[in-house]
């Protein structure tokens, strides 16, 4: 079976990835939400990643692939959220 054989199934392949990668953030974002602690992410990290991610959902639309897209809009809203709870806890 060759690559493009394969090319089908690209989308099937690629929403599994982002199903896989998308669920392994999860629980760090629940922990931040549940301990409302977010100390350990610099604003640096934050910034850079949640860049990444928009950028990444840039590039799925570009490509037309709702995988990219999908997963990668959740995963900037996870960052958003890791970033609110950040801001919040040092405006105590």
């Amino acid at each position: 079976m060759s690559a493009a054989d394969l090319l089908p199934y690209a989308e099937y392949i690629g929403a599994a990835a982002a199903v896989l990668t998308s669920a392994s953030f999860l629980p760090q974002v629940w922990k931040t939400v549940k301990t409302r602690h977010a100390d350990d992410f610099s604003w640096g990290w934050l910034s850079a990643f949640g860049a990444g991610v928009a950028m990444w959902a840039g590039y799925g639309v570009v490509l037309g692939a709702p995988s990219i897209i999908i997963n990668n809009i959740l995963v900037a809203a996870c960052v958003v959220v890791m970033g609110w709870v950040k801001f919040s806890a040092h405006k105590r």
